[in-house]
């Protein structure tokens, strides 16, 4: 009896110290990322006048479906093909990303893979779509069509 009670506080000790681990490792990221990062307004400023970045929405299909606009300016990039072929985004260019999705999953993944590629002048939109919008920003019909298999 006291041998399984030592046994078991012994497995939920590491089971935590692996917990916290992962927890701590995944923090760090989170907070790098946050580096590669721009609210609404800034990026709101960097397209006006004229703009001096470039613009990509990455959102995954079924979220294009759902939200059928996007930010006047931007190019839509398939998250599919900027995984596979990352040289879909200029290198001697600044470049800001966007997404609706929550926490912004698909531009931090772009962001990510741009990161361990050497992209260095890549950032994404802090709450994507959602935080343009919620600024008053303009928005724009999404007209152009897109495969629905290119999730990634």
């Amino acid at each position: 009896m006291l041998y399984a009670t030592v046994v078991s506080v012994t497995v939920v000790i590491v089971l935590a110290a692996i917990g916290l681990v992962i927890w701590r490792i995944r923090s760090s990221r989170l907070r790098e990322l946050d580096g590669h990062s721009i609210d609404a307004q800034t990026l709101h400023d960097l397209l006006l006048p004229e703009p001096r970045v470039l613009l990509f929405d990455v959102r995954q299909p079924l979220d294009l479906l759902a939200y059928s606009e996007k930010i006047p300016g931007a190019v839509r990039l398939a998250p599919k093909d900027v995984m596979s072929n990352p040289a879909l985004i200029p290198q001697d260019r600044d470049v800001v990303v966007y997404c609706t999705c929550p926490g912004d999953k698909t531009s931090r993944e772009i962001i990510q893979r741009g990161l361990a590629l050497g992209l260095r002048r890549v950032k994404l939109l802090y709450g994507g779509l959602d935080a343009w919008k919620q600024k008053g920003y303009p928005v724009e019909p999404y007209k152009e069509s897109f495969r629905l298999d290119t999730a990634v």
